[in-house]
């Protein structure tokens, strides 16, 4: 993959205020620009993987916002300018309107989108 920009990346999902822009990055990865409004729950998107929780890892860059990520064994919140990896198992919930930008592995990312879409229409 060449550089990418938000704008020059396809829209993958958007509903709600959600926006999900998803472009395969080489070497088995896939950049993600994700928009969540404050007050959106992902937990429920999630029903039906393993435990109820996305179980994609992401590494990723909070460019705006705080975001709550509950896991089994607790929760963290993470705020603008952090870097952060996400573990298989965690349920987003934005605090705040919330930008990141983040990498995960293509095929375990786009099992979970194709989930949420479901759970989602």
């Amino acid at each position: 993959m060449t550089a990418t920009t938000r704008e020059n990346t396809p829209v993958a999902m958007e509903g709600g205020g959600v926006e999900l822009r998803m472009k395969e990055a080489g070497g088995g990865m896939t950049a993600a620009f994700v928009h969540l409004p404050a007050g959106t729950d992902m937990a429920p998107a999630f029903k039906g993987l393993e435990g109820d929780l996305c179980q994609c890892p992401h590494w990723g860059y909070l460019l705006k916002g705080r975001i709550r990520m509950r896991t089994a064994s607790g929760e963290e919140v993470y705020e603008a300018g952090q870097a952060y990896y996400w573990a298989p198992g965690h349920a987003p919930e934005a605090l705040e309107d919330v930008d990141v930008v983040e990498f995960s592995p293509t095929d375990d990312f786009n099992a979970v989108v194709a989930h949420v879409k479901a759970n989602m229409g």
